[in-house]
């Protein structure tokens, strides 16, 4: 079926900046919406932002202003750009997209990446 792959976590600074990235392969005939999700030991999975197929975007409020959310659809890929990153920034990261197959039936399959840790240190 359809997979979703990330990259781009780690460990960072205070301050500092990463690149999120998010691949999709396989069977896609399009993809829809695209969003990133976060969770920490103990809370809610949240939404981060998400971008729709026209480049629609949307964000957390304690995102605005230093997150931005990307995708290039020749690519089947999405990109979250963290700048001025704080230590409440540390969760693990997830990919998710709503992708309709290039088989039939062409039904939209909800997916999901494998989560990507960010640890944000003060």
């Amino acid at each position: 079926q359809v997979q979703l792959v990330e990259s781009g976590g780690g460990l960072v600074q205070a301050g500092g900046s990463l690149r999120l990235s998010c691949a999709a392969s396989g069977r896609i005939f399009s993809i829809n919406v695209m969003g990133w999700y976060r969770q920490v030991p103990g809370r809610q999975r949240e939404l981060v932002a998400d971008i729709t197929s026209g480049d629609n975007t949307n964000y957390a409020d304690s995102v605005k202003g230093r997150f931005t959310i990307s995708r290039d659809n020749a690519k089947n890929t999405m990109y979250l750009q963290m700048n001025s990153l704080k230590p409440e920034d540390t969760a693990v990261y997830y990919c998710n997209a709503k992708i309709i197959e290039r088989i039939l039936p062409y039904r939209t399959g909800d997916y999901w990446g494998q989560g990507t840790q960010v640890t944000v240190s003060s």
